[in-house]
């Protein structure tokens, strides 16, 4: 027996670029820099494996400032082990994300090998991608925000692309083993700060996103400021994020898991799990049983994230690519995160293995929660059980009745099935 459900909906402001384009041109021309220093040189420009709101638009932009300026831009691939590791699995999940030669408007390098170019104060060896050496200047673009697997001042952000994202897979084992054994921010920023001075750095662009995954700000970092900025945006991100309004769940069902979501394919501090050596597990929210029901198409199998789930489906477990999966999970330290959970046939059965497994407790009683995803956490539905803390929320409103839970006949959960799972 299925627990009745209502949807919910979470109130917070958030603010939101109307026009990218034009935001982060009139934010290039405020810059310090002097653009004629573009003239005549071949300016390299990072790109990662983030679903980030705008990407391919924001990517466009900075590639045509430095057309005006008569230089030649280049998009070097920078996701450290992702995309299996591979420059063929590299450009895939940028074309996925809408980053292509066409779309942008620049070549994409094909190389993500690596070269040593010094070492950190701690003795700690920091790689290079090749092509961001050959440039003539650099920009080093990214979305700041919390990580998944560490806090500190800095964490996923313009370091974490110079440190991980410019390592490819070298870099990525490297700085992930030294930082299990010294510190996550300790060993990005000492990477970070070291390849500011080696490489020919133009400027930093660090992207922030408000809570409902849209393009807030851009802000355009000089490279003397980087590190001292980035820890200034990454507060300002935090300040405005919203969480799950519940610090005890009995079920947690997630709709779809994966890399343009997360880095962990499921935010870690939204389900309250980390599962990497070293890390304290989050205090809040406890959750009795994790289900996962897909594997977004954008990840390319790459289902890391999914050893943070109890249960999930055939569905997932046959859209997994080991070979990726194992890669990211130990080039990040984090085998935990990569391992399978219990596999049920059906989202209806894994939905009811995860009810079954709290034990005798009553179907009406159980603080069911269901998210499309750790990004969205505006709309989600919950059961009758969380109905009057829900009414006691100011912040979160509710829309409709309560329903049951429907299924198709072949097991698939209808009530949220698309994007558009918060509507009738």
């Amino acid at each position: 027996m299925f627990p009745n459900i209502i949807r919910i909906r979470q109130k917070a402001s958030a603010t939101a670029i109307e026009n990218v384009s034009r935001y982060i041109e009139e934010n290039l021309e405020k810059t310090s820099f002097n653009f004629s220093d573009f003239e005549g040189k071949k300016v390299g420009i990072t790109a990662g494996s983030r679903g980030i709101s705008n990407y391919s638009k924001i990517l466009k932009t900075i590639v045509d400032k430095v057309k005006d300026a008569k230089g030649y831009p280049i998009i070097i691939p920078s996701m450290g082990s992702h995309g299996g590791g591979t420059i063929e699995g590299q450009l895939e999940v940028l074309a996925s994300l809408g980053i292509t030669e066409n779309t942008v408007g620049a070549p994409i390098a094909k190389n993500i090998h690596v070269e040593r170019i010094g070492q950190t104060p701690g003795g700690i060896p920091v790689y290079c991608n090749v092509e961001a050496i050959k440039v003539d200047k650099l920009i080093v673009l990214n979305r700041v925000k919390p990580h998944t697997d560490f806090e500190g001042q800095i964490e996923s952000g313009i370091c974490k692309m110079f440190a991980i994202g410019l390592g490819s897979v070298e870099g990525c084992v490297n700085i992930h083993s030294h930082a299990l054994v010294n510190g996550y921010e300790e060993i990005i920023t000492g990477a970070a700060e070291l390849m500011i001075k080696q490489l020919p750095v133009a400027f930093a662009v660090a992207v922030l996103e408000n809570w409902k995954g849209e393009t807030a700000d851009v802000k355009i970092l000089l490279p003397c400021e980087i590190i001292e900025k980035e820890k200034e945006v990454l507060k300002e991100v935090k300040s405005s994020m919203i969480k799950l309004p519940f610090k005890a769940i009995d079920v947690l069902v997630i709709g779809e898991i994966g890399k343009n979501i997360s880095g962990t394919g499921m935010d870690t501090k939204v389900v309250g799990r980390i599962m990497v050596k070293g890390q304290k597990e989050p205090d809040y929210p406890k959750i009795g049983r994790i289900v996962v029901l897909n594997l977004t198409t954008e990840s390319h199998g790459n289902a890391i994230g999914i050893g943070l789930a109890d249960i999930t489906t055939e569905k997932v477990f046959n859209s997994i690519d080991i070979r990726s999966t194992s890669l990211n999970s130990i080039s990040s330290m984090s085998p935990e995160q990569g391992r399978l959970p219990c596999i049920l046939a059906s989202d209806k059965e894994a939905i009811h293995s995860a009810l079954l497994t709290l034990g005798a407790v009553d179907a009406h009683k159980v603080r069911l929660v269901y998210i499309q995803n750790t990004l969205n956490l505006e709309n989600f539905a919950v059961s009758k059980a969380l109905v009057d803390e829900v009414q006691k929320n100011e912040k979160l409103e509710v829309m409709g009745t309560l329903e049951e839970m429907r299924f198709e006949h072949d097991g698939t959960l209808v009530n949220f099935r698309g994007d558009n799972y918060a509507k009738h």
